[in-house]
């Protein structure tokens, strides 16, 4: 999967998890995404590395959209909408 580089995007719901191990980025945006509607937009602060290729990864494999990711010098924002 490529990654898609974005900004601007507006979500419904800011989850910060910088400076939290690994797995709690997988940990924090399944717990959260369960609190969404369809239809509505997550979005993840993490600086962990691996999450450039496990996110994506998780919304392939369970059917939310991935949108995009913001790169910045702190930390990744990461853009999931919740499809199911």
């Amino acid at each position: 999967m490529t990654l898609k580089f974005v900004g601007s995007i507006k979500p419904d719901v800011t989850t910060d998890i910088v400076y939290m191990m690994c797995p709690m980025h997988l940990l924090k945006l399944e717990e959260k995404m369960k609190e969404l509607d369809k239809g509505q937009i997550l979005e993840i602060l993490t600086d962990y590395d691996g999450a450039l290729e496990d996110i994506p990864g998780w919304c392939e494999k369970t059917g939310n959209e991935f949108l995009g990711v913001e790169d910045s010098d702190e930390y990744y924002k990461f853009y999931i909408k919740k499809v199911r």
